[in-house]
């Protein structure tokens, strides 16, 4: 077992052990609710989204969603267009963890880009790419998850999730190895568990069937059948039945060969043609010998007839015993339901099971003993996760309650509480982020003793501590400002734009200080010609920017006092 262990120095926005970093390059939205044709372009940063309530910007992060393989609203088509498509562009730094990924589903990763694309029909289900190969929406999903990650005041996969916190401090602790380490002890305890199982029941059933498995084992050992033996003793059954049929004419046959038959007649004619050989001056020479072969021959043929009369003189009790050897074999391969020639292995099968009966108590013993050690090893490997959990808890609070400050939350204290839980594959270990929002107040679960501005800020600064742990995601913050403005809203965007020098950050906001933190910004519009409504989405030059923020500031009127403001907000981000 090896300690971990855990440095507060490195656990608030330090840079040590940052992942790569990854960047959503551009969005292109064709046929989708209000947004007809429409391509961004993205930059690293803060990129920041503003518009009027209404204006469409949850159209746009639905539509990003849906490239990421996300659930989103069934009415995503454009009214009347047949089909519609959200195509995202990432440019992807080697040895992001998606590459793995990618790898895993045989996917290619083409010059550090990657392109999701999800298409939508009015007449079938969608269908999902990713660099122009088809794939699945869970696949897609599982891609987009590595990519981006969407926070807004409901966020329900981090402060509001409980399931999410153990998670969230491992990976601010940098616990990975740790919980790693655990995760093995317990997959070696549970294994070593089911083994205590299954020899338990595989003895219960064994012992249930030993008188069988006896009595069974003492017939075959008996009978000692061999392999082959059925099909032999099978041919010599029909063999020593038709010995009377073909021993009366292989008899006549061998008569037919003999010096009364064949071989007398050969033998008369190579006498003459041997006295008349001389005469004829060798003329005879040739068929002569062959006359003489053909009785070699003639005689082997004959030897051998003779020989198979003699092997089919049987002994009277033969057929008897052949038959109750064959009937007995077949007998036990009936009885066990098993092929004649499977019996020699059955053999050895119930040996082994009586064998495990017979030796199963000192077997089972051993097992329980490695359960043991199994599960102390576990046991120690969860005390020391808890350990350096404890303690990243306390670096973990100590850092979000820094941040909380400059949130304009001077008084709130956040804190960690740790738990002991069912032993699990992550340890025994429950979490839970609580705050105390007020000087004297209990703590409890932060969704229910915060508002929504709470809710965004704590948010805020938990994804601040954690930045630095991030493994190269593109961070969305939905309208996490809402319920908060002035300095506090000032506060929020200098965070938003801090997390953004750690990688790529978009922000929708209707917060003008929140706004003139951006490093690009765009305006989001809806416009309607009577008859059809659309969503537009402008990128905004320095003026364009001072314009808008003034608008933020001071509604449709805008006045030189507002984009004095607006300026000056500016020239302070």
């Amino acid at each position: 077992m090896t300690a971990s262990i855990v440095r507060c120095s490195r656990a608030a926005g330090s840079s040590a052990g940052a992942g790569h970093p990854t960047m959503l390059r551009a969005l292109s939205i064709r046929e989708i609710v209000l947004i007809e044709r429409l391509d961004l372009e993205f930059q690293n940063g803060l990129n920041v989204l503003t518009g009027e309530t209404g204006a469409g910007k949850s159209i746009l992060m639905d539509a990003l969603g849906f490239a990421l393989g996300r659930k989103v609203r069934r009415d995503l088509l454009r009214a009347g267009a047949s089909d519609g498509s959200v195509t995202a562009t990432f440019e992807i730094d080697r040895g992001h963890p998606v590459e793995a990924l990618l790898a895993e589903l045989d996917l290619p990763l083409e010059d550090g880009e990657l392109i999701l694309r999800r298409a939508a029909s009015a007449e079938g289900p969608s269908r999902a790419f990713v660099n122009d190969r088809r794939v699945s929406a869970d696949a897609l999903g599982r891609i987009g998850a590595l990519l981006v990650e969407v926070h807004g005041q409901h966020d329900d996969r981090g402060l509001l999730n409980a399931r999410a916190h153990r998670p969230l401090l491992d990976q601010f602790g940098e616990l990975g190895a740790a919980v790693e380490r655990c995760r093995g002890a317990w997959r070696t305890w549970r294994d070593a568990v089911s083994a205590v199982e299954e020899t338990r029941t595989a003895l219960a059933d064994a012992a249930t069937d030993a008188d069988f498995l006896r009595h069974s084992l003492e017939e075959l050992e008996a009978l000692a059948p061999e392999a082959g033996e059925d099909e032999q003793l099978d041919a010599e059954r029909r063999l020593i039945k038709q010995a009377g049929n073909l021993t009366g004419e292989l008899a006549k046959a061998s008569a037919q060969l003999s010096t009364d038959g064949a071989e007398g007649a050969l033998g008369e004619a190579l006498g003459r043609l041997t006295s008349l050989a001389p005469q004829i001056e060798g003329r005879l020479d040739a068929t002569i010998d062959a006359i003489d072969r053909t009785l070699a021959e003639l005689a082997e043929a004959q030897a051998g007839l003779t020989d198979l009369l003699d092997a089919l003189q049987f002994d009277p009790g033969r057929l008897e015993e052949v038959e109750d050897r064959l009937f007995a074999i077949r007998g036990l391969a009936r009885k066990h339901d098993v092929q004649p020639d499977d019996l020699g292995p059955l053999i050895v099968t119930f040996r082994t099971r009586l064998e495990a009966i017979d030796t199963g108590d000192a077997r089972l013993a051993e097992l329980e003993s490695a359960a043991r050690d199994a599960e102390d090893a576990y046991l120690m490997e969860a005390v020391a996760l808890t350990d350096v959990r404890r303690a990243a808890a306390a670096c973990l609070d100590t850092a979000i309650t820094a941040e909380l400050a400059p949130l304009k939350m001077e008084a709130a204290r956040f804190t960690t509480e740790i738990a002991t839980a069912e032993p699990g594959p992550e340890g025994q270990d429950q979490v839970r982020f609580t705050a105390a929002i007020n000087p004297g107040a209990p703590a409890g679960a932060i969704d229910r003793i915060a508002s929504g501005g709470e809710l965004s800020r704590f948010l805020l600064a938990i994804k601040v501590c954690l930045a630095a742990r991030a493994s190269g995601l593109t961070m969305i913050f939905d309208e996490i400002d809402r319920g908060v403005g002035g300095a506090t809203a000032d506060a929020v965007g200098r965070r938003l734009a801090r997390l953004s020098g750690e990688g790529q950050v978009l922000v929708v906001t209707h917060s003008p200080q929140v706004a003139a933190q951006g490093d690009h910004h765009w305006r989001i519009a809806k416009s309607t010609d009577m008859s059809v409504t659309r969503t537009d989405v402008t990128a905004l030059d320095r003026d364009d920017r001072t314009d808008e923020i003034a608008r933020m500031l001071a509604g449709d009127h805008i006045t030189e006092e507002a984009r004095s403001a607006a300026r000056a907000l500016l020239s302070a981000s």
